[in-house]
């Protein structure tokens, strides 16, 4: 997907705002902020972006909620009265922002959701949010993105942001384990990682046997975790080192969620329900930035994988986990709605991608499957690709087959190109086992084949 060099200016802005890669022991968030999104007088939409055509002529297209929940047959789930009524989800980010709630109020009363029950933790005594601190400010839209988009999937869920003190290893660590014992939540979201190359040493091992104990204790309580995958394509690392992954995506005790750019609308442009259908996907690659996906160098490959993916897979993995699980639609090119006030101020609206999209949306798709099942889904890999290699996951999955993760990086020696993992048939390194589908959700709950999650679980 190429993009003219008025979008390429766009995404070179929002990455100096993101500011560089992390050092070692500290994440980084995985939201990438794009151009402002302007509000349409024709009730056609309310942002412009919503309806322009896919070759960008008339710049970005967007999403609202509407359009990603029929996209993901979340529509079907809330027309059941699944909306995650009576669940808990965490958001875990660094530092918090004092527009959080402001901020999800508005794009409530835009795209006519209710309130839900909303809480920043702040307990841990985060500093005080510095707006000249270009790492704040970047966790505040982070926190805007992973808010008001799991509120979206899930808009009868109690939503909880817990703010750790920053974010280190150490910290965001601690929050974790905060956010079991306080809230025993139904699923947490992370929309942030490091390299691994950044934690290959003794210090950052330890940093990672910390995180460990943190996701056994999740498992233990049943608690279903969501991370990002990383937004730069095989090359986590910002670094041109060679291909690369992030932590804590590459956590067999996690869920990945890697990227896409999504095509929902008609033939040729954007369009919201009822007109607007699902189109097309493709692996995440469009400019801004790359579906993180591939092999770790820390973590062994866990059973549930190496005996569910293909043989080829399990070949190029060579006993290591491998990233992403699933997929979910990243692109800013066809990214989503955010109220984002620290920037400008309240009122504006942001398109945001990143693969941090998909880590709330699907919390809040957990939580909505939480209440249909009476109960935490907990840890969802083994039955996740139990289903993917016997097929049966292809009826609540759109199979991602276009596109790879590749990537070029500017060195002191010129551009690098890395060669990432492509789409493919099934599971792949590039969208794993690809997106959800689940239109189709209540009968195969209801089925021998659907099971209970909860059997997976322990």
């Amino acid at each position: 997907m190429k993009l003219s060099k008025q979008f390429c200016v766009v995404a070179a802005a929002a990455a100096l705002l993101l500011g560089a890669a992390a050092n070692a022991g500290q994440q980084r968030p995985f939201a990438i902020p794009g151009p402002k999104a302007e509000i349409n007088p024709a009730a056609k939409a309310q942002f412009g972006c919503e309806t322009v055509p896919f070759d960008l002529s008339q710049g970005l297209y967007c999403y609202g909620p509407a359009a990603i929940r029929a996209a993901y047959g979340v529509d079907a789930l809330q027309a059941a009265h699944l909306t995650g009524k009576g669940q808990t989800i965490v958001i875990l980010d660094a530092f918090g922002s004092p527009a959080a709630l402001s901020d999800l109020q508005l794009f409530d009363s835009v795209y006519g959701l209710k309130d839900p029950v909303f809480i920043q933790d702040t307990s841990l005594n985060p500093p005080p949010f510095d707006p000249s601190n270009a790492d704040m400010v970047s966790w505040t839209g982070e926190i805007a993105l992973d808010t008001q988009w799991s509120h979206a999937m899930a808009p009868d869920a109690k939503i909880v942001l817990v703010a750790a003190k920053s974010d280190q290893d150490s910290d965001l660590t601690a929050a974790l384990i905060y956010a079991l014992n306080t809230y025993h939540p139904a699923v947490v979201s992370m929309s942030f990682g490091e390299s691994e190359w950044d934690l290959s040493n003794p210090s950052g091992l330890d940093d990672v046997n910390a995180w460990q104990s943190a996701f056994q204790q999740a498992r233990h309580q049943h608690v279903t975790l969501f991370v990002s995958s990383a937004d730069n394509g095989v090359d986590t690392a910002f670094v041109a080192i060679g291909p690369n992954v992030s932590f804590p995506a590459s956590s067999p005790l996690v869920t990945s969620v890697g990227g896409t750019n999504l095509q929902f609308g008609t033939a040729t442009n954007a369009a919201p329900p009822p007109s607007g259908k699902y189109q097309a996907e493709e692996v995440w690659n469009d400019g801004f930035g790359a579906g993180g996906g591939g092999m770790s160098i820390l973590m062994s490959e866990p059973d549930y994988q190496s005996d569910n993916v293909p043989k080829s897979v399990n070949q190029t993995l060579h006993g290591f986990r491998g990233v992403p699980d699933i997929a979910y639609n990243a692109g800013v090119v066809g990214g989503v709605i955010t109220a984002w006030a620290i920037p400008n101020g309240p009122g504006f609206f942001y398109i945001f991608g990143g693969t941090s999209a998909g880590s709330p949306q699907m919390s809040g798709i957990v939580a909505d499957l939480a209440q249909g099942q009476g109960g935490n889904l907990g840890f969802i890999n083994p039955q996740l690709y139990q289903l993917g290699g016997s097929g049966l996951l292809k009826r609540l999955s759109h199979d991602v087959t276009i596109g790879n993760n590749s990537v070029t990086e500017e060195t002191t020696q010129g551009p690098v190109t890395i060669t990432g993992y492509s789409a493919t048939p099934g599971y792949d390194l590039a969208t794993g086992w690809g997106t959800p589908n689940f239109g189709g959700i209540q009968g195969w709950m209801l089925s021998d084949q659907g099971g209970n999650w909860n059997g997976y679980s322990h």
